[in-house]
């Protein structure tokens, strides 16, 4: 099983972000961290990297049942969204799969939700 769901988009750098931003509100999530890991590995380390975005996206409602059904699985959160700059204008939008991520954990109750969240990540990539 794949740990990612992936898709290429020919459009700028800039606009990729900005679409991926758009198509995680059509399915229920915000944004509630954003890194920028060219920035940051520029700021920390002195290296030139790609621009490299990683948008930590939340859907309440399922981050509400998902900890209520077992308490550590914060540890799991956000869901996070990559904009990777592989050429120009050739970006590639990348969501981790919950179900994948979450297989280490034992707790039935978690596997509903899981499927629910990978589905709408599923379609946020295929749909942009």
């Amino acid at each position: 099983m794949e740990y990612y769901f992936s898709k290429i988009l020919n459009v700028s750098y800039d606009e990729a972000v900005k679409l991926t931003n758009e198509a995680l509100k059509s399915e229920g999530f915000g944004v509630i961290t954003e890194i920028n890991m060219h920035e940051k590995l520029k700021e920390k380390l002195g290296v030139d990297f790609k621009k490299y975005k990683i948008l930590g996206a939340c859907n309440p409602p399922y981050a509400y049942k998902a900890l209520q059904a077992e308490d550590k699985i914060g540890t799991m959160m956000p869901c996070n969204v990559l904009v990777i700059e592989q050429e120009q204008n050739k970006i590639e939008i990348v969501a981790v799969n919950p179900i994948a991520s979450m297989q280490a954990i034992t707790n039935p109750a978690l596997g509903d939700i899981a499927l629910e969240v990978t589905n709408k990540l599923k379609n946020l990539i295929y749909n942009l």
